[in-house]
């Protein structure tokens, strides 16, 4: 099917067919030797500590292993010693006390002690340990397992089903550790408290959750996973995650997670890859030599045609959903997964053979492909995003059409545009058609989320952006009380007018980082040796848009407008999306997209009378949101107390003889650096009179007018 869809692949059929025999092959093998999908993905049933009429069990995978121990509180950190079974697997089962006491409590502490094949014992984390935990203050300590199984009150309640899957996600990227205004490691339930609010009233319908897996590394952002199952510690326990989840649930917010499988934390003692313990790579987690090591990341890579490791991460996204009740993934780091060069030093042109051939991972294609067919199959409300970069053909498609299954991909070229642009090239020579390419140059059925930033952008060394637009003047230039300067004045104005474009023609889902919505200022930089340990940079400032004194509210309150429209248009989840114009002379881009129709003027200075754009349905059209409104800090240029009326263009039947590919036009006004979006409205009785303005003089499109030197009530007043 995905022939079909796009012809050209036919040329790469025998690799995509290699592709699907593969994973056809897998799956039938799921099928016959570990009782189906949903056995084989539940692994977390019979590995790690699970209870077994009136015993706790403990079992591991590690055949290379030449005897194992359990060490924790319970025996005093004395060996109990494991038995091997079949296939690398080492079981220990200890029974209850004769009170009913559990033989490992709850939260006990504890690790595996392994003699490696040369006889040495090492230390380490169980693989599947449900939570980990650090002594408190001790610089340097080392983590442990903790068994975590509460009873009666300890134990979350769940109150609230899962909202159903929204048509179009409207994410909201979070790092919950980092969620505080205060310099410190925030809490699951304190984000639940002060943070959800914030995300329901601002219109998102999902939020997204960075660095929830176990990372000993803090500033490593969450994504050098020491303990895929377990939860991060820094922020509580496993029943105050369920706490967030549930709560937000309660908002009808979806929950996703960041999850990485696509490398693991080379930390030995603490994480996954201390069960490589030199062993060949069919009893390994991880591949060997330069195939399991990414250069760039410092880190492991999963051996995925390994069929414990396929256990082990699949087990894992069912442990998230079951356990946690999450309604998805977005899948870190998927380019480095796809091709065995990981996207090192490679530059993706677009041409097919960069993406179906010999450096392409069959191994990995399949684990994803399996991934995806087994959450969308047990969880139809599932939503999979993947971080990709290279732009495979057939990552987006339904595996049952033979593509990889995800349901988008995050359109990653465009921050790169965007911080581009504000770095490099000024305002007035910015390419209309450069910025209209990159938001639309995605694959045809294939989705996408569109986000203006990204948080790895803002990180030390680099600044969110509202600080490259209004650097140091963010902190004596944001006062409502004083006019703004020119810096801060474009700064609002083009923060406003990229978000609305970005979500306007980017992709068919939105997401923002949290605090980039009121564009917060500064950086992110981690606690590391280098800033004395400090968190004075890992925190989100929201008692900056909590203060109404300051011009943050305004981008606030237009962040919040933009996820209103959609909401009540749906515009993110129509495919009528079509750019009629992006005039470089005027710095102006019309678009269509659902309902609507997106006016953008980037021009520095030039304001316009009356511009004259092209529609595709006659009839009434009004305004329904305005960057330049007052109510967004803006100059309040554009009437809010008009309809627009169409007139028809062209003969029928013969596009080639409408204005810029649209059977209609309607002329506008239109204020510099400002975007407006119009709607068509019922003709009738009770609705507003219309101002059409003069008619432009024939070839002439528009009537240039300084920002600066007159208001749009005197031209209204005129026209009228």
């Amino acid at each position: 099917d995905v022939f079909r869809v796009d012809p050209q692949l036919e040329r790469y059929q025998k690799h995509l067919q290699h592709r699907w025999k593969a994973y056809e092959d897998a799956k039938a093998r799921v099928a016959k030797d570990f009782g189906g999908m949903d056995a084989f993905s539940r692994g977390y049933d019979t590995y790690g500590f699970t209870r077994e009429r009136g015993c706790v069990v403990y079992r591991e995978w590690c055949p290379s292993a030449k005897a194992v121990q359990l060490i924790g509180d319970f025996n005093g950190w004395n060996a109990s010693w494991c038995e091997r079974k079949e296939f690398g697997v080492w079981e220990l089962k200890l029974a209850d006390g004769a009170d009913g006491r559990r033989a490992i409590p709850h939260a006990s502490r504890v690790k595996v002690r392994i003699q490696k094949p040369d006889g040495t014992w090492v230390d380490r984390i169980p693989a599947w340990i449900a939570w980990a935990t650090v002594e408190q203050g001790k610089m340097g300590a080392k983590y442990d397992g903790v068994v975590w199984d509460p009873k009666g009150d300890q134990k979350y309640e769940w109150r609230n089903t899962r909202p159903k899957k929204p048509q179009s996600p409207r994410i909201y990227e979070s790092h919950v550790g980092m969620s505080s205004q205060d310099p410190k490691v925030a809490t699951y339930r304190e984000y639940a408290e002060q943070v959800l609010p914030r995300v329901k009233a601002l219109g998102y319908n999902t939020i997204q959750l960075m660095a929830i897996m176990e990372h000993a590394y803090y500033a490593s952002f969450g994504y050098h996973v020491t303990n895929p199952f377990a939860v991060s510690s820094r922020s509580g326990t496993p029943e105050d995650l369920k706490y967030l989840v549930d709560t937000a649930h309660g908002m009808g917010i979806s929950v996703l997670m960041d999850v990485v499988h696509s490398h693991a934390s080379k930390n030995v003692d603490d994480g996954i890859a201390g069960f490589d313990l030199g062993q060949k790579e069919e009893d390994n987690y991880f591949l060997l030599g330069e195939k399991g090591y990414h250069s760039l990341w410092d880190s492991k890579l999963y051996n995925f045609g390994n069929w414990e490791v396929r256990r082990y991460l699949l087990s894992n996204l069912r442990w998230w959903m079951e356990e946690y009740q999450f309604d998805g993934f977005r899948f870190d780091g998927i380019t480095s997964m796809l091709y065995h060069h990981h996207g090192i030093n490679v530059g993706f042109s677009g041409n097919y053979e960069e993406y179906f051939g010999m450096n392409t991972d069959v191994d990995a294609c399949v684990y994803l492909m399996l991934a995806n067919d087994m959450l969308h199959s047990l969880y139809p409300d599932c939503t999979t995003i993947a971080e990709d970069v290279s732009g495979m053909p057939t990552l987006c498609r339904p595996v049952h059409e033979g593509g990889i299954g995800f349901d988008y991909r995050l359109a990653m070229a465009i921050p790169d545009k965007w911080i581009q642009l504000l770095k490099h090239v000024r305002d007035e020579d910015w390419s209309m058609l450069d910025i209209v390419t990159t938001l639309c140059n995605r694959r045809y059925t294939e989705k996408c989320v569109a986000y203006a930033e990204s948080h790895d952008q803002a990180l030390v060394g680099d600044k969110t952006m509202a600080m490259w637009l209004m650097d140091a003047e963010m902190y004596t230039g944001m006062s409502v009380f004083n006019e703004a300067s020119p810096i801060v004045d474009r700064g609002m104005s083009l923060h406003k007018m990229i978000r609305m474009v970005t979500m306007a023609f980017g992709g068919d889902g939105y997401l923002t980082f949290m605090g980039n919505e009121f564009g917060h200022p500064e950086w992110i930089d981690f606690p590391r040796e280098g800033n004395g340990w400090s968190h004075q940079h890992a925190r989100r400032q929201y008692n900056l848009v909590d203060d109404q004194n300051l011009r943050y509210k305004f981008l606030n309150d237009w962040d919040r407008a933009m996820q209103e429209l959609d909401k009540k248009y749906g515009f993110l989840n129509s495919s009528h999306q079509i750019i009629s114009s992006h005039d470089e002379k005027d710095k102006v881009i019309i678009g269509e997209r659902g309902e609507l129709l997106f006016v953008f003027n980037f021009h520095v200075s030039n304001s316009y009378r009356t511009y004259k754009v092209g529609v595709g349905e006659p009839g009434k059209w009004r305004l329904v949101l305005d960057s330049d409104a007052w109510d967004f800090g803006g100059h309040g240029r554009i009437p809010h107390d008009c309809d627009y009326f169409t007139q028809p263009e062209g003969v029928p039947g013969k596009p080639e003889t409408n204005f810029n590919d649209r059977p209609c036009s309607i002329t506008l006004p239109l204020a510099s650096r400002s975007v407006q979006i119009y709607a068509r409205v019922p003709e009738g009785p009770g609705s507003l009179e219309a101002v059409a303005g003069p008619e432009p003089d024939p070839g002439d499109n528009v009537e240039a007018m300084s920002s600066d030197c007159l208001s749009w009530n005197a031209f209204v007043s005129s026209s009228l």
